[in-house]
C-alpha cells in the first residue's frame, strides 16, 4: 500500500504518510478524502482544482451521501450507489454504513445482495478482489504476487454456484464476498486494507447468464469432478503460499461440495465455511436466547430441521456438540433432531444421502408405523405431527413452506414453540414472523433470517429479530486476526454462539428480544473475538502464550472509520 501510519511526535497524533499525490490518491478508495481534503493537503497533494473549493467534514459527507442513497426509487439503486461509494471513499462508506446500519445492511447484504448478484454484470462499475477463473489456473502464484495484497489478512472466497436461495449466479456470486467482507469492517471493525473478495470462476449452469451478451465471467459450463478439486487445490496451494497467516473463508458453495471442501483444508490452513459454521453458530445463540423464555433445557427439545444441507446440517452438529457440553449422551442428542429434505425425514435406508447427512438418520423402526402423507416419504406435516417438536427451524429456501396447518399443528402440543424460517432472501423464507404469531395466538418465538418489519405482539409494536451471520463471523474473523490463530475449531463457534445468547436481552426482560439491536453488533462482535482469540491462545493455537492483554490487543485491532491527516514522506538525499 502506498501509505504508512505514524505519530507525529510534537503533538502525539496519528497521521498518514502518503506518497500518491493528484487524480490517483483521488481514485484510490482506501486513501480518498474528496471534500474532506484540507487547503494545505490539496497544496501538498497537488488537488488544488481537482477539488470544488468548499472543504467538508467526515460528518457533511455522511450527510450529503445519506440524501443521495434516500433518494434512490429502489433498493437495488441503493445497492448500486453504496458500491459505488465503497469503490471511491471507504472511509465515507464505513462511516456512512455504521451509522445507518440497520436501514443499511440490508442493502449491502442480504436480501438486496441477492438482486445485486443477480444483476451483477448489468451493474458492473468497478474492478473490486480477485476473479480467479479456471483458465487463469496456471497463473495463480503471479495473479497473489502483487505487493497491494501484502496487507491482506481475511479472504471470503465464493464458486457462486449457490447464491443464498438463489442458485447458480456464476461470477455475479462476487456479490457475496464483497458483501461479507464489508461486514467484517461494519461490524467487527476489521480494516479494509486486511480484507480480500475472491471469486473462483469455474463456470455456470445457468443458461440465462450464458446467453446474456453483457455476462461478465467465464462463457462456460460449470466444471466438475477431478478439473473443480484439482483447481480448488491449487488456490488452496496459491493461498497458503502467499498468505500463510490468512483466514479463509468458503461462501455459498453447492452443498456437494461445501462440507468436503472444509473436511478437506481445515486441518491445513486457518480456514471455516459460513454456511455450514456461521450459520450454525448464529442459529444456535439465537436458540440459547429463546430457552431463556422457555426454561426447558436444549437437551429436552425435540427439533425439526427443514433443509439438510450445508446449513441444516451445520445447525444440527453445533447443536448436538452444545448438547454433549452440557451432559447430554450423544446417541441421545442426535435422535432429538430430526432433518427433512427435499425426499421428506432422514431415514435410515435412504440411498440418496451425502456423507455429511449420515449422522442424522432416524431409525426405521423408530418411523416405522408413522402416518404418512406420501408413500415413501415423510413429509414436513408428517414430522410435525408425529414428534411434537418445541423448535423448528427452516434453512430450505422454499417460500412458505411452513404453512398455518404446520404451524397450528405444532402449536397445538407446545406452550412456547420457537419457529425460525431462516432462509433469505425475504422471499425463500419458510414463513412471516406476522402469519406465525397470529397462526399461535401470539404464543411462538420468532427469528427470521431476512429483515421483515416490525410485528404487534399483545397490543406493542415490537423489532423481528433477524438471525443473521453478522453477529457471528465478523467477531470471529476480528478474533483469529487479532491473536494470529493457525486454525478454526468448532469449540470457537460453540463459544460464539454462547455469547450472543449471553447478550441477549430476553435473559433479563421475558418481552424483550432474542438479539440485541444491530447498533450493538460491534460491542457483540469484541466479545465474540475475546472469547475467540482466548480460546485459540489457550488451545496452543496462537503464536501468543497467555491471554492476559487479549481485551487490550483485540481493541488495538478494532478501526474506526475516521479521516487522519497526510502528509508527504521525507525523501533522504
Amino acid at each position: 500500500m502506498r501509505y504508512k501510519k505514524l505519530i507525529d511526535p510534537q503533538t502525539q497524533q496519528p497521521y498518514l504518510e502518503v506518497d500518491l499525490c493528484d487524480t490517483q490518491l483521488l481514485r484510490n478508495p482506501l486513501l480518498n478524502k474528496g471534500m474532506a481534503f484540507t487547503r494545505k493537503e490539496r497544496e501538498t497533494f497537488n488537488l488544488l482544482a481537482l477539488l470544488p473549493p468548499a472543504e467538508s467534514s467526515l460528518h457533511e459527507q455522511c450527510l450529503r451521501s445519506y440524501e443521495t442513497f434516500r433518494n434512490k426509487t429502489n433498493d437495488l439503486q441503493r445497492y448500486v450507489y453504496l458500491r459505488d461509494l465503497q469503490d471511491s471513499n471507504e472511509t465515507l462508506f464505513y462511516a456512512l454504513l455504521s451509522s445507518h446500519i440497520e436501514e443499511m445492511l440490508p442493502i449491502v447484504y442480504t436480501p438486496t445482495v441477492g438482486e445485486g448478484c443477480q444483476q451483477f454484470s448489468h451493474i458492473y462499475r468497478h474492478p473490486r478482489g480477485l476473479y480467479l477463473a479456471y483458465p487463469y489456473a496456471d497463473q495463480l502464484d503471479a495473479i497473489l504476487a502483487s505487493p497491494r495484497f501484502d496487507l491482506v489478512k481475511a479472504i471470503v472466497v465464493s464458486d457462486g454456484e449457490r447464491i443464498l436461495g438463489l442458485g447458480d449466479q456464476g461470477a455475479g456470486g462476487m456479490g457475496i464476498p464483497i458483501g461479507k467482507l464489508s461486514l467484517y469492517t461494519a461490524c467487527a471493525g476489521l480494516h479494509p486494507a486486511e480484507t480480500l473478495p475472491i471469486l473462483l470462476d469455474t463456470g455456470t449452469n445457468n443458461s440465462v447468464l450464458l446467453s446474456d451478451p453483457l455476462y461478465i465471467g467465464w462463457r462456460h459450463e460449470r466444471i466438475r469432478g477431478e478439473e473443480y478439486d484439482t483447481f480448488i487445490d491449487r488456490f488452496v496451494t496459491a493461498i497458503k503460499k502467499r498468505f500463510p497467516q490468512v483466514l479463509l473463508q468458503w461462501e455459498d458453495f453447492a452443498k456437494q461440495n461445501a462440507n468436503r471442501i472444509l473436511d478437506r483444508y481445515k486441518n491445513e490452513l486457518c480456514t471455516f465455511n459460513d454456511d455450514v459454521q456461521g450459520t450454525a453458530a448464529v442459529a444456535a445463540g439465537t436458540l440459547l436466547s429463546a430457552l431463556h423464555l422457555t426454561r426447558v433445557p436444549l437437551g429436552d427439545q425435540r427439533i425439526v430441521i427443514f433443509g439438510a444441507g450445508s446449513a441444516g446440517c451445520g445447525i444440527a452438529s453445533l447443536l448436538v456438540s452444545i448438547m454433549v457440553e452440557s451432559g447430554v449422551e450423544k446417541k441421545k442428542a442426535y435422535e432429538s433432531i430430526y432433518l427433512i429434505d427435499s425426499k421428506g425425514l432422514l431415514v435410515e435406508g435412504a440411498t440418496h444421502i451425502l456423507p455429511f447427512q449420515a449422522p442424522f438418520l432416524q431409525a426405521k423402526q423408530k418411523v416405522a408405523h408413522w402416518k404418512r402423507s406420501h408413500l415413501n416419504s415423510l413429509g414436513l406435516l408428517d414430522v410435525v405431527t408425529h414428534v411434537k417438536p418445541t423448535v423448528l427451524l427452516g434453512v430450505s429456501g422454499q417460500g412458505q413452506a411452513f404453512t398455518e396447518e404446520i404451524v397450528k399443528t405444532m402449536a397445538a402440543g407446545v406452550e412456547r414453540p420457537i419457529i425460525f424460517p431462516l432462509s433469505n432472501p425475504t422471499d425463500k423464507s419458510e414463513a412471516t414472523p406476522h402469519d406465525l404469531l397470529a397462526w399461535t395466538n401470539d404464543k411462538a418465538i420468532v427469528s427470521a433470517g431476512s429483515p421483515f418489519a416490525n410485528v404487534l405482539r399483545k397490543g406493542q409494536s415490537m423489532r423481528v429479530d433477524q438471525t443473521n451471520n453478522c453477529y457471528i463471523f465478523p467477531g470471529m474473523g476480528l478474533g483469529i486476526v487479532a491473536c494470529a490463530a493457525t486454525r478454526v475449531t468448532e469449540k470457537m463457534f460453540m463459544l460464539a454462539a454462547q455469547v450472543l445468547a449471553a447478550h441477549s436481552p430476553a435473559r433479563l426482560d421475558p418481552e424483550a428480544n432474542l438479539l440485541p439491536s444491530l447498533p450493538q453488533v460491534r460491542e457483540v462482535s469484541r466479545h465474540v473475538a475475546i472469547a475467540v482469540a482466548k480460546e485459540a491462545i489457550t488451545q496452543g493455537l496462537s503464536p501468543l502464550s497467555n491471554t492476559d492483554n487479549i481485551e487490550a490487543l483485540i481493541d488495538q485491532h478494532i478501526w474506526t472509520p475516521e479521516y487522519w491527516p497526510y502528509k508527504k514522506p521525507l525523501r533522504s538525499n
